[in-house]
């Protein structure tokens, strides 16, 4: 079975992120670092160095969000790109700003299954607006 990864992250993903960028303390700029994470390229890497580099635990596949991903894999359905957040904040290198459950029903195929995602560094800049 392989994961099927659509194109582009779904548009409620961007303010889920947010809203969770926001929890992290009043230091995050949380609707800065969203505006660059949705011109974010596109990038792959392997579910269990997702899960071992933001020291989040594996969720069982029994978890009602992971079986609710593993069904739509399963299905042949597409999954939304995960959003991830590199930096040393709150002495994690990496947050999974929105996409947890997917990463986790991604291990349960393969610990080696590509997991699609947008990745922003704390320390990124926006990109300069053009001119009108």
């Amino acid at each position: 079975m392989k994961v099927r990864w659509a194109k582009d992250p779904q548009p409620h993903d961007y303010p889920a992120a947010a809203s969770y960028l926001a929890l992290l303390g009043s230091g995050v700029d949380a609707e800065r670092l969203v505006g660059v994470l949705a011109r974010a390229p596109i990038v792959f890497h392997p579910a269990k160095d997702l899960l071992r580099a933001s020291r989040l635990g594996l969720l069982p596949a029994t978890d009602p969000y992971v079986a609710k991903d593993l069904k739509r894999i399963r299905k042949g359905k597409e999954l939304s790109p995960v959003l991830l957040l590199r930096g040393n904040l709150l002495g994690v290198s990496l947050q999974i700003l929105d996409g947890y459950h997917r990463v986790c029903a991604s291990y349960h195929l393969s610990d080696d299954t590509p997991v699609s995602a947008q990745i922003v560094s704390l320390d990124d800049d926006p990109a300069p607006e053009p001119h009108s």
